[in-house]
């Protein structure tokens, strides 16, 4: 499995935030968001292919039993599975992180899926070479209730703007009955005033709609810098 990071710190976003955690990032995107906080993953994938024996004795090193598996899409690794079992044999909570476009049947504890809204697609970013392709991509409904079936889940989506919310609303009609516990708003940003912003209005979406708000905890502690 081709991987960027192997790293310990402290889940930053969803229902486990504040956790501590060992994060294996995958490498490798199908997607192209204009506001990666990942781009070695995705826009300049970079990464070294590493056994899942290898990936696991790195994170062993941990104190912890909390895993999160992320990227990049990890979906797109057909090994993924074979990871969580590895993890899943030796007591690990797995956290999947995914976009919700691919699926794979995998063994985990919380899928955190985080469909992505058009305030993601990057316009004009490489003179708006991925545009098309990530729009066709980002929002697959199907796939997002498949995963839902196997696996506890979260709903997470990056909110930039109040009427984001309004595609929220219609991507949730898409999938039938939702828990609203289960969604989760979080405020797109990269800095810890970016994110001071918008979570004063977000909140208060939340509270209107029912939602869940989701900080970026990593964000506030260390700023958007690797291995954290």
């Amino acid at each position: 499995m081709k991987i960027s990071e192997i790293f310990y710190s402290i889940q930053g976003e969803g229902v486990l935030n504040g956790v501590p955690s060992a994060f294996v990032r995958t490498t490798g995107c199908n997607l192209r968001c204009v506001f990666c906080d990942s781009p070695q993953t995705s826009w300049n994938p970079e990464g070294e292919t590493l056994s899942l024996d290898a990936i696991i004795s790195q994170t062993n090193l941990f104190n912890t039993k909390h895993v999160v598996i992320t990227g990049g899409e990890p979906f797109l690794h057909h090994d993924l599975n074979d990871l969580c079992i590895k993890y899943n044999e030796l007591g690990y909570h797995i956290t999947l992180e995914t976009a919700g476009t691919i699926f794979q049947k995998v063994q985990c504890n919380l899928l955190s899926i985080s469909p992505k809204l058009s305030n993601s697609t990057p316009h004009h970013m490489e003179n708006g070479k991925y545009k098309l392709r990530h729009d066709e991509l980002r929002l697959q409904p199907d796939v997002v209730r498949k995963l839902m079936d196997i696996s506890d889940y979260q709903l997470k989506f990056v909110i930039d703007s109040p009427s984001d919310t309004n595609e929220v609303r219609e991507f949730l009609k898409s999938l039938g009955k939702i828990e609203k516990s289960k969604v989760l708003l979080m405020p797109q940003g990269i800095t810890r005033e970016d994110l001071d912003k918008k979570s004063k209005w977000l909140v208060e979406l939340c509270k209107e709609e029912g939602f869940r708000y989701c900080p970026r905890l990593h964000i506030d502690l260390y700023g958007n810098t690797l291995g954290t």
